[in-house]
């Protein structure tokens, strides 16, 4: 398998169909997906059958016990947090084929603790958010999924740098 164009992480999802659809976009763009745990529903294969995922087999899927874990196992070298917490457009950021785009949980966001630790990790500049008009209060997980990975292949293949370009 290659190496993939980004990772997504996603950090407690709760909803089954929202990772579902986060799965589809990563195996139709060569990402790998992360799902870290305690998550609000089961990721059993016959939880998935259930749900008529019957695509999972081509989705590089990552579970990771906890956020601790997935930091140890994962270490990443360039991590891009999704938020509603900051001003900084997503098409500000510079990505690189092998970025972490992490997104928090659909009903609570990203805890505080994981906030700071990318911005001592990662620097303030690493929280990005897709813009929305005023009142708006956030877009679908498995939509923002989607738009943040295409603006990153978009970025990718605008400097020849995508696989296949």
């Amino acid at each position: 398998m290659p190496e993939p164009n980004f990772h997504i992480v996603l950090l407690n999802p709760e909803i089954p169909n929202n990772t579902g659809n986060i799965g589809r976009t990563a195996a139709a763009t060569n990402c790998r997906l992360h799902v870290v745990h305690p998550l609000g529903f089961d990721m059993s294969e016959r939880a998935r059958r259930r749900a008529g995922l019957d695509y999972w087999d081509l989705v590089d899927c990552r579970e990771h016990p906890s956020w601790d874990e997935f930091l140890q196992a994962e270490n990443p070298a360039r991590l891009w947090l999704y938020t509603t917490k900051t001003d900084r457009p997503h098409w500000d950021a510079d990505f690189q084929a092998g970025d972490y785009l992490l997104f928090g949980r659909e009903t609570a966001g990203t805890p505080q603790a994981v906030h700071d630790w990318v911005c001592r990790a990662h620097g303030e500049d690493h929280r990005v958010t897709l813009p929305m008009t005023p009142g708006a209060r956030s877009l679908n997980l498995a939509t923002a999924v989607c738009s943040a990975v295409y603006e990153g292949l978009r970025q990718l293949a605008s400097r020849d740098e995508l696989p296949g370009s």
